[in-house]
């Protein structure tokens, strides 16, 4: 696979750039503070997924979600179930979210602890807790691994995340949760799209949103893939790191978003539905990257 140098945008194909409009995008309280206006920077309507770190306090959390709302932007937070203590501090959280910010949708999943900090230690438990529906949070998000996590599948298998998938789309099923998937950035094609129709095989028919990095220079690029257990794609990173003269070139998801659609036209993209860029490179170059491919393209709506 050969990777495109920064600033090939216009070398996506009209089909690539077809399936990036209504991209989301995310970001942390801290980060979203070294924004000046949201409005300026990204589409209207976009939805901004606002990771939830240990030790961020709730207050900065719900006033993130406040002002994306409030700037015409769609935040969607993170509910990490082992960060979180108990019920009521799952119920408090999501009634100031909705109080005071409107939130309307959520991503929940099990969180980056080994060890859980209080009742909960995955997604199924919150969304059996029944809260979202009581807040009246319909539309949620959940993780999907197309490359596995060896923190929930320790032998290298994918055993229990394909477990959890199929679950979560019999809790899809049996309650009017409106959900999809998204999943961990990966920077090869091929494992996505053979995860995609390995779940479509398996009965999991929600909406799958993939993962990929915006440009991030490549010595970041392998350290958060490596702290994040991003498996077979990795590779890709480690073919540019022996060519010396693209260390200090920023990785771009061009390559691998045009494969992604060619597999789609072949019948080979399962339910893939859209596209969720994780801003490793920061926010700005991410959405510009985005932007700058899709022109005057309008957002269509999201999944």
């Amino acid at each position: 696979m050969s990777i495109l140098p920064f600033g090939s945008q216009n070398r996506l194909s009209s089909a690539a750039r077809a399936m990036l409009d209504g991209y989301s995008i995310e970001v942390m309280p801290r980060t979203a503070a070294k924004v000046d206006d949201f409005g300026a920077l990204l589409p209207p309507g976009t939805r901004v997924y606002i990771a939830h770190i240990e030790g961020t306090p709730i207050e900065d959390m719900v006033a993130t979600a406040k002002r994306l709302r409030d700037e015409g932007f769609e935040p969607m937070p993170h509910f990490p179930a082992r960060i979180i203590p108990n019920r009521a501090t799952f119920d408090d959280w999501l009634t100031r979210y909705r109080a005071e910010a409107d939130v309307r949708e959520a991503l929940v999943l099990a969180g980056s602890p080994r060890s859980p900090l209080g009742d909960f230690h995955s997604a199924m438990q919150l969304l059996e807790s029944g809260l979202f529906d009581a807040h009246g949070l319909k539309r949620l998000h959940v993780a999907g691994h197309p490359e596995g996590n060896k923190d929930i599948d320790p032998d290298g298998s994918t055993k229990l995340v394909d477990e959890a998938a199929r679950w979560k789309a019999d809790f899809a099923r049996r309650t009017d949760a409106d959900l999809a998937m998204v999943t961990q950035f990966a920077f090869d094609a091929k494992p996505v799209l053979a995860w995609a129709q390995s779940m479509h095989a398996a009965g999991v028919d929600l909406p799958i949103h993939v993962g990929v990095a915006g440009p991030t220079k490549l010595n970041t690029l392998i350290k958060f893939a490596i702290a994040c257990g991003v498996g077979p794609s990795l590779s890709v990173l480690k073919k540019r790191a022996l060519d010396l003269t693209k260390l200090a070139m920023p990785f771009e998801p061009t390559e691998a978003l045009n494969d992604l659609v060619d597999g789609c036209g072949k019948g080979e993209g399962g339910l893939i539905a859209g596209i969720h860029i994780f801003p490793l490179g920061g926010i700005k170059a991410s959405v510009a990257y985005a932007n700058t491919a899709l022109g005057e393209h309008s957002l269509r709506a999201q999944g």
